[in-house]
């Protein structure tokens, strides 16, 4: 039997379930492997909170709280200043300038990371087409997002892995956080995103996080999942 790898924090598990409960037995089947958990917007009215808070009191887990908030300065302020009240490590909001600046305002104190989200990893030129968002190739759009991000005080923004080494070296990015979602172990279905690569090139292409959803939750064996992508990056 292959001994089992402990948790890496480069690894963030999306709980993308109904609810706590079912993101809570998760976690429990996970154990030792994952060590953290994103929380999303689509688990807000299910306990997506009194989730967070247990994995974080009771478990010693990390949370990222995948928000991605987007309003005029004053409210995204507010909203980040009350979530800032709960120990949770990421946050994310849209990559507006204005968004950014309100919300490391709301965090000012406390050690909560606001990630800035460039374009999402869902989305591909036709999608920017339909939403009149200017012509350009998405790389360039999301590297000049990201830099616009860092500017206006961003820990760190979230980005497709193809993006990733374009972003790493911007003067901007020193010090900064590059969250990657769209990632998919070799072999794995691609569901609703487009601009995808395997844990191990996005880690090489410069991010330092890797956020990884229904290849975990949706494997037959979860535990064995996350310890398959665990054995990819060990060495990276």
């Amino acid at each position: 039997m292959t001994d089992l790898l402990p948790a890496d924090d480069r690894l963030i598990v999306a709980l993308d379930v109904p609810n706590a409960l079912d993101g809570l037995a998760l976690a429990s089947t996970l154990g030792d492997s994952v060590s953290f958990y994103k929380i999303g917007l689509g688990m807000l009215t299910g306990g997506g909170l009194a989730l967070a808070n247990e994995l974080k009191d009771e478990h010693g887990k990390k949370i990222f709280l995948d928000m991605k908030l987007f309003d005029i300065g004053a409210t995204v302020e507010a909203a980040v200043r009350g979530l800032a009240r709960f120990d949770l490590d990421f946050l994310t909001v849209h990559g507006d300038p204005h968004v950014v600046r309100a919300a490391k305002e709301g965090a000012a104190g406390k050690p909560l990371k606001i990630l800035a989200v460039t374009i999402l990893t869902s989305l591909d030129r036709a999608d920017l087409d339909a939403s009149l968002i200017r012509e350009g190739e998405i790389a360039d759009l999301v590297t000049e997002r990201a830099a616009r991000a860092f500017e206006a005080g961003a820990d760190g923004v979230i980005a497709s892995p193809r993006e990733a080494a374009a972003i790493r070296a911007l003067p901007q990015a020193a010090g900064k956080l590059i969250v990657t979602p769209g990632v998919r172990p070799a072999g794995a279905a691609l569901g609703d995103q487009k601009r995808v690569e395997t844990p191990a090139a996005a880690l090489t292409a410069g991010a330092d996080h890797l956020v990884v959803g229904r290849p975990v939750w949706q494997a037959r064996d979860p535990r064995a999942a996350a310890q398959a992508i665990l054995r990819e990056i060990r060495d990276i």
